[in-house]
């Protein structure tokens, strides 16, 4: 499960964090504001002068991991190390090295944003400004010459996108999920996507040739 921080941290990050454990454990709606309480260590009353509303708690995870989605993606940009390198690296953080219950609190926002119109405006942001940054790293491969894209950038951004939100559901609802059988299709498909080369085991098999007398 995802570790409370030690006394004395940030009480933000001590609630956000205490927030993750309660929605992956007993739901969205199940969780009451008590409840982030009592799992922060805190009251009620101390926890509504940071986040007024469970609405709130979820635009604060939701900056949050958009804080770190720009941040990898930084990193991933000034790595040198060629786009595909960089990127399995990264897939292979978010999907394997990172505990299931963080693809779980993804459903659990995902599902809420599906009645809930303040957080499908922020999941809708969130993944607009993924989409961006990804536009963005796939602009400077190809400047540079390292990937000759088949499709226009942005296209592949969000067809990796949809993906990488495939991955995080197979994650949270699989329990045998194996990060390297699971990845290893997908990143393949991505790198015919940016080098617009079919790899062999994804190319379609050749057509049968009559043979005739």
């Amino acid at each position: 499960m995802l570790q409370a921080h030690p006394d004395g941290t940030d009480r933000r990050t001590r609630i956000l964090d205490a927030a993750e454990r309660c929605f992956v454990r007993t739901g969205f709606h199940r969780t009451t504001m008590q409840d982030v309480a009592t799992e922060a260590g805190m009251s009620a009353g101390n926890l509504y002068r940071y986040f007024p509303s469970k609405d709130a708690v979820v635009a604060g995870l939701t900056e949050r991991d958009r804080a770190e989605a720009a941040e990898s993606f930084a990193a991933l940009g000034e790595a040198g190390t060629g786009f595909m390198s960089g990127f399995e690296r990264l897939g292979h953080r978010h999907f394997a090295d990172e505990p299931r219950e963080k693809a779980m609190l993804c459903l659990e926002i995902w599902a809420e944003a599906t009645r809930n119109p303040a957080v499908a405006r922020l999941t809708a942001e969130f993944s607009e400004d993924v989409v961006a940054r990804l536009t963005g790293l796939l602009d400077a491969a190809t400047a540079s010459g390292d990937i000759s894209p088949a499709l226009d950038s942005r296209t592949i951004a969000t067809l990796i996108c949809t993906l990488a939100d495939g991955l995080f559901v197979r994650r949270a609802t699989l329990q045998d999920f194996d990060p390297a059988r699971e990845m290893r299709p997908v990143m393949d498909l991505i790198r015919a996507m940016v080098t617009a080369e079919v790899p062999g085991r994804l190319a379609p098999a050749p057509a049968s040739r009559k043979v005739t007398a």
